[in-house]
């Protein structure tokens, strides 16, 4: 009887701290389809043959998958074991259910690929009547003829950094960082899915640089501080790039592209996120929402002290995290205050912070207590944060597609990047706190392909909830291998399930702004998800005459908005 077929199908060298450890790694997909149907006694005869236990359970079976899993783990240990190294091995069910993945640090790039090659070949083998011992050696011997290749090149700072992940609001949040450090008379350099900026804001290297590389090239600068966005995709794909950081900061976790790289739950999204928390210095500090139960459980495998933020000063857990020796920021009688043992230190109030578009805001309350706290983990002063704090606005250059404001006859426009239905829920809000009594709310939609369905119809649903009138603009260069009429068909019918009766659709974001603007009068609200087309949105509105929205004017709007009945 032939063995078992197992086939490789990515061998993937993570440079930096990643899922697996928190340090350099080799991550093995493997196609176990062969074993995952194998009659039971004879997978019990292959554990048996290489010192493993486990149930086999039935074929097909996730307990099989499992147990399969943890056969493939064993092979890799025990092929280090025989080319005398000694190795920590991690198992897990694959991304597919034919698939598991086996993962070990690595020490030399080239002797670490060539175990993880042989491998698949002992996997296949074991289930046969070759002697374990004799097939072991022989691979051995294999990798041992291989070119050791390079150590690991993954920066170990002695400057402060702080990593930055999470859902929404990353960008903005690294964005206020790094103008909280300058306002202390510090140089910064930080990176984001932007670009590379160093100084008061100048770009270097332009494009989502959220991975192992921004953070080199942003360290490269040499600043005083650096700030390092860290994405998802970067995490999986190559690892973080830095061995440690000294705050860890993760904003929250929601539905945004799931179902890409094995990824397809929130559950999984957010241990992919906590990988930052694993990396934090014995004497740093995890600044977690504690709003987000997932952030908040991130408190479990934190290596830092933890530090919470909350729109809710009573929160349970601040309680338990403040009698630990953590400290939580939060808003008390509208000033943000930082809670440490007994006392609290009220820093500034919240209307006199311009990115909190003058405290209707919540998540972007959140965003600003997160670098707050950020910001004085690392030591800056208190006296700079807060004057950073209340000169960060975010006009089209200092944070742009982010809540910029503008207003053009008579008409408030609202450019934002929310892309996802918690980023909508927070857009949203701010154009309800903005609209005068009696005025309505316009929104232009659109959205990348690479969603799930439901991700678009949640979108779709939370737009249509929040406005009075609902308009999509396609988004042509963003399908990402979806079809151009699904994306509109899946927000079409989220909209009219939130309760939208007409949804116009437009060819692009500046031709549903323009429509949208046709037909909306004075006082409204307009709001336009620019995703694709922001530079042509602020030209058309700067051509037309639109004033930006200084933070005294916004403080005007909100006054008069909250004397609505």
């Amino acid at each position: 009887m032939a063995p078992p077929r197992a086939d490789l199908v990515e061998l993937r060298v993570l440079d930096g701290p990643n899922l697996y450890f928190p340090r350099p790694a080799v991550k093995l997909t493997i196609a176990v389809g062969g074993w995952l149907d194998v009659p039971e006694e004879r997978l019990e005869t292959a554990l048996e043959r290489v010192g493993a236990t486990g149930r086999p359970g039935i074929a097909g079976s996730d307990q099989r998958r499992r147990t399969v899993a943890r056969l493939a783990a064993r092979v890799t240990w025990r092929l280090a074991t025989a080319s005398r190294v000694r190795l920590a091995v991690r198992s897990r069910p694959g991304p597919e259910r034919d698939q598991v993945v086996v993962a070990f640090p690595w020490r030399r790039r080239g002797a670490a690929e060539a175990l993880g090659r042989e491998v698949v070949p002992l996997l296949h083998e074991v289930g046969g009547r070759r002697s374990v011992d004799r097939l072991l050696a022989e691979a051995a011997e294999r990798v041992a003829a291989a070119e050791p290749g390079n150590e690991p090149d993954v920066p170990e700072p002695e400057i402060p950094v702080v990593s930055v992940t999470g859902t929404n609001g990353k960008t903005t949040t690294v964005r206020l960082l790094a103008h909280l450090v300058r306002s202390a008379g510090k140089s910064v350099a930080y990176s984001s899915t932007d670009g590379v900026y160093r100084g008061d804001g100048e770009l270097i290297e332009e494009g989502d640089y959220s991975g192992f590389g921004g953070a080199a090239r942003a360290l490269a600068e040499a600043p005083d501080v650096a700030v390092l966005e860290t994405a998802r995709g970067g995490i999986l794909l190559r690892g973080i790039g830095v061995m440690h950081n000294d705050v860890a900061l993760v904003t929250n976790v929601s539905e945004d592209h799931l179902g890409l790289h094995g990824i397809h739950t929130l559950d999984q999204l957010a241990e992919v996120k906590a990988t930052i928390t694993r990396i934090t210095r014995a004497d740093g500090w995890d600044v977690l929402n504690a709003d987000d139960p997932r952030v908040l459980s991130m408190r479990r495998v934190a290596t830092g002290r933890p530090w919470l933020c909350s729109l809710d000063p009573w929160h349970p857990a601040i309680r338990d995290t403040l009698a630990d020796g953590g400290r939580a920021t939060v808003p008390l009688d509208g000033w943000m205050t930082v809670l440490d043992g007994s006392s609290s230190r009220p820093l500034v109030e919240l209307i006199d912070v311009p990115v909190t578009i003058a405290g209707v805001s919540r998540h972007n309350v959140m965003n600003a207590m997160q670098a707050a706290s950020a910001a004085l983990a690392i030591g800056l002063p208190e006296r700079a944060v807060v004057k950073g704090l209340k000169t960060f606005v975010t006009d089209p250059e200092r944070n742009p597609g982010r809540a910029n404001l503008f207003e053009l006859d008579g008409r408030v426009i609202v450019v934002d990047y929310a892309h996802n239905e918690a980023g909508m829920m927070g857009f949203a809000e701010i154009c309800d706190g903005l609209r005068r009594v009696g005025a309505e709310i316009w929104l232009v939609i659109c959205a990348a392909g690479d969603r799930t369905d439901q991700i678009l119809h949640d979108f779709g649903y939370r737009a249509a909830r929040g406005s009075d009138h609902i308009a999509i603009a396609e988004l042509l260069r963003y399908l990402r291998g979806r079809e151009r009429q699904s994306t509109i068909d899946r927000l079409i019918a989220g909209a009219k399930d939130g309760g939208a009766v007409e949804v116009d659709v437009y060819a692009h974001e500046l031709a549903g702004v323009q429509g949208v603007f046709a037909r909306s009068g004075r006082g409204d609200v307009i709001g336009v998800t620019a995703l694709g087309m922001r530079t042509e949105v602020f030209g058309w509105l700067e051509g037309a005459g639109a004033r930006r929205l200084t933070p005294a004017r916004v403080k005007q709007l909100v006054r008069r908005a909250e004397r609505r009945p």
